[in-house]
């Protein structure tokens, strides 16, 4: 099975693009994050159905929820769907961890 990996719009891939100027070391680990989900969709720490931020499932209207790791401040976020031929990761967003734990009410 294929996989894609898209962001969920394109302001966001266009931040993602201009991080490779402003941060280069984060874009580096974001698009190795994306080539990681792309091998395994599932790579990332689930998070439970119950946990998902509602503010996220009104938004984004997702039903499941993966965080992975970047540096030890950072996190992606995304999503995955599936369509009859191949697995597609959607990434919502990345941020550091005081916006993570901001973000989950921890």
């Amino acid at each position: 099975m294929e996989c894609q990996v898209n962001f969920v719009d394109t302001e966001l891939k266009k931040i993602f693009e201009e991080l490779e100027n402003s941060d280069p070391r984060l874009h580096k680990e974001i698009e190795k994050a994306i080539n990681d989900v792309c091998q395994n969709a599932f790579c990332g720490r689930n998070v439970k159905k119950e946990l998902i931020p509602k503010k996220l499932i009104q938004k984004y209207e997702i039903n499941n929820l993966w965080v992975y790791n970047l540096r030890k401040d950072w996190r992606l976020i995304y999503s995955v769907g599936k369509d009859e031929v191949e697995l597609i990761a959607v990434v919502l967003d990345w941020m550091n961890h005081k916006d993570y734990e901001k973000l989950f009410g921890f």
